[in-house]
This record gives C-alpha cells, sequence and structure tokens, in this order.
C-alpha cells in the first residue's frame, strides 16, 4: 500500500511559538484584482454530463475532499462530513463532527478524519465519531489515513502519526516553527513506504513506523530580508507518477523530486498560490494572472501556457482527465481545457458559487464542489 501580497492575521501561542498565519492571496490583497476577461462562447467541443448532485452545508475554508475508488469523501464548515459512492451519487454515511472544521478530509475508504477549528484531530467510521484527540498547533493539511495510522502536519511544524482505531499517538517530530506559516492546505501523502510531507519549502521524507527523516530536498529557498518575503511553503496538492512527486511552493516555484532517493529533478519559477495536476508527460499548474502552465515532467520545461481564455480569474489547480484539464474557477464555473494546448473544450455552472476545491476523479466521475455545499458528478458522454 502507498501508504508576494500577504497580511497577516491574528497570532496564535502555542508552546511558546508564535505562528502568525497567513490568509490566501484573493482575500490579503490590498488592492482588488483586475476584472476577468470576457469568455468566448462555450464551444462544447467535448460532451459532459451532470450525472448526481448531493448537498451539504456551505463551504468556506480551503477544502480538499478525499477519493479511495468510487468513494469520495467531503466536508463543510460547519462539520458536517460525508461519503459519496460516486457511481450513482449515493451517500454511505453523514456525520456531525460538533464543531467548525478548519482542514478538509482524509480517508482510506473506511477512516475518515479532519481537523477541527479547535485544534481537534477527529476519526470518523461509519458515520459515526470514534475518538478526538488534541493537537499542539491548529492545522490546515488534510489528515492522510492510510495503514491503519492517521498522519498530521500542524502549523507549528509538528507531524505526529495517530492510530486510527484507538487514538493513541505513536510519535511525533517537531521542527523548528517559522513565524508565519499559511493559511492553506499543505503537502502530505504515501509514496511507498515513505511518508512525504512539506516543510517550508523542503519535500522531506519520513519513516512512518517511527518518525525519523529519510531525506530532504528543496522546492525553494526563503530569499528577502524579512518573515513575509521567505515565506516560501508548500501548498495545494501534488502532481505524483510513480516514485516523482511535484509541488508548487506558494508564489515562488514548481518542481519534481524523486521520493524513493529524495533527489530533486528540477525546478521552475511560478507565480501561482494552489497546487498541481499531471500525468506521465506534463505538470499542469495555474497562475495568480489566470494563465494554464504545462511543464514538461521530465525536465520541466515550459510545453505550452494558456494566457488569455482565463486571464485574472481565481483558478482551482487542474485536474487531469483523458484528453482535458479540468479547472474551476471562483466565479462558479467549471472550465475543460485540451491537455495538449489548453484550447477550451466545453464550460459548465453547476450552481453558480465558487468551486472551493480543486476537482477530483473517482472511477470515471469527475468530482466537483461548490461554495454553496453543492457535490456534483460529471462525466464524458
Amino acid at each position: 500500500m502507498n501508504f508576494k501580497r500577504y497580511l497577516p492575521s491574528s497570532p496564535v501561542l502555542r508552546a511558546g511559538v508564535a505562528a502568525v498565519l497567513i490568509a490566501a492571496l484573493a482575500a490579503c490583497s490590498g488592492t482588488s484584482r483586475p476584472k476577468p476577461a470576457e469568455l468566448p462562447a462555450n464551444p462544447a467541443l467535448m460532451g459532459v454530463r451532470q450525472a448526481w448532485n448531493v448537498r451539504i452545508p456551505a463551504v468556506e475554508f480551503p477544502l480538499s475532499t478525499s477519493v479511495n475508488g468510487d468513494l469520495v469523501a467531503v466536508a463543510s464548515s460547519d462539520g458536517t462530513v460525508a461519503v459519496i459512492d460516486a457511481r450513482a451519487g449515493q451517500e454511505v454515511w453523514r456525520a456531525k463532527v460538533g464543531e467548525p472544521l478548519a482542514a478538509g478530509v482524509g480517508s482510506d475508504g473506511s477512516m475518515v478524519a479532519v481537523v477541527t477549528a479547535n485544534s481537534e484531530l477527529v476519526a470518523l467510521q461509519g458515520g459515526k465519531v470514534l475518538w478526538k484527540q488534541r493537537l499542539t498547533a491548529q492545522a490546515y493539511t488534510p489528515p492522510l489515513v492510510a495503514g491503519r495510522r492517521i498522519f498530521v502536519q500542524a502549523a507549528d511544524r509538528t507531524t505526529s502519526a495517530w492510530d486510527a482505531q484507538s487514538g493513541r499517538r505513536l510519535w511525533a517530530q517537531q521542527r523548528p516553527a517559522e513565524n508565519l506559516v499559511l493559511k492553506k492546505p499543505g503537502v502530505l501523502l504515501a509514496v511507498g513506504d515513505t511518508l512525504v510531507t512539506g516543510v517550508g519549502g523542503r519535500l522531506v521524507g519520513i519513516n512512518p513506523a517511527n518518525g525519523t527523516s529519510r531525506w530532504e530536498s528543496p522546492i525553494a529557498a526563503p530569499r528577502g530580508t524579512n518573515d513575509v518575503e521567505r515565506l516560501v511553503d508548500l501548498t495545494g496538492s501534488v502532481s505524483r507518477v510513480g516514485d516523482v512527486v511535484c509541488a508548487r511552493a506558494y508564489y515562488a516555484t514548481v518542481g519534481c523530486v524523486d521520493a524513493a532517493r529524495g533527489a530533486l529533478l528540477w525546478t521552475k519559477p511560478a507565480v501561482g498560490a494552489d497546487g498541481l495536476g499531471g500525468d506521465d508527460r506534463y505538470v499542469f499548474g495555474t497562475e495568480d494572472n489566470g494563465t494554464v502552465i504545462a511543464w514538461r515532467r521530465a525536465d520541466g520545461e515550459r510545453a505550452w501556457q494558456q494566457a488569455d481564455l482565463l486571464k485574472y480569474r481565481v483558478l482551482t489547480a487542474p485536474l487531469a482527465v483523458g484528453r482535458s484539464l479540468i479547472i474551476g474557477d471562483s466565479t462558479g464555473l467549471v472550465h475543460v481545457l485540451s491537455r495538449e494546448d489548453g484550447s477550451p473544450l466545453n464550460r459548465l455552472t453547476p450552481d453558480g458559487s465558487a468551486i472551493v476545491a480543486t476537482p477530483v476523479l473517482a472511477g470515471n466521475t469527475v468530482v466537483v464542489v461548490t461554495r454553496n455545499g453543492g457535490v456534483f458528478g460529471f462525466r464524458p458522454e
């Protein structure tokens, strides 16, 4: 099993360390964004139909969904957690944690884990809360559920492992905490028998059995003379093919690492806030100005860019599916682009509210979540 524009929010004190949380760029910029470019008529070159729709309460935090086969776990801001079978859009179960959430969901298909705004790790199974445990600091990265364990990355740079059934803490690795961290989901995944996490601008490989470090590889290095300029957290979804993991450093670079040996393969400058998608040929990303870029996975050279179509739109990370890229935006549109050159193929409007999570693929269904709590399943015709 495979296992820069900022305004600080109020400080949080944990173990004598002040962690000043930085909100997302769109909410923090002191000036308004330019008006998005007018969209051309929908070409409708690729047929896509809505297969189903499930409603959950509103989603007002950076959401990450979790997919295992045909099962999709989603969560809302008020602490509602649901598992949906994407084949027919049927709810497997739904539960309430009882508190607002600060991070999205992690799941292995059986166990689901979330983190509350009160810094509690909560494990659920079959629609019931199994246990809750207090964390050392707030967490904004969804927990990783793998190998009968739950792994958590907290804002104070503590990575911890918990027994999924009992809630007993198995180990914790504490890293020196920076003064500034992003109030956004970071990187946490299993690659073979290695736990891979983002610490500052570095990907770090950890032994999941005991928390010891195996390797570190820099995607971006801190620069500048103050804490804001030196902030280079890894953020959002990653693109993984085999042992190669490609990630984004917030408003700095994108890069790829061989996670089997911790070797940096390449990095390239990039100006974006959300994660990456990809396939065996390309790594795809969206930039702050609405540009969509494809980098060659082998060497990081730019294969193509779509700079005009979605200009100045606030975009999610791309999902690569078949011959297309699926990208949501803050106006409530879902854009279907060609993965070969970024040209438009289709455009969808789920419910008119912002797309709040990177679209995910469950079986043969693309799942999209909106701010109003719409969970939509789309399929190509």
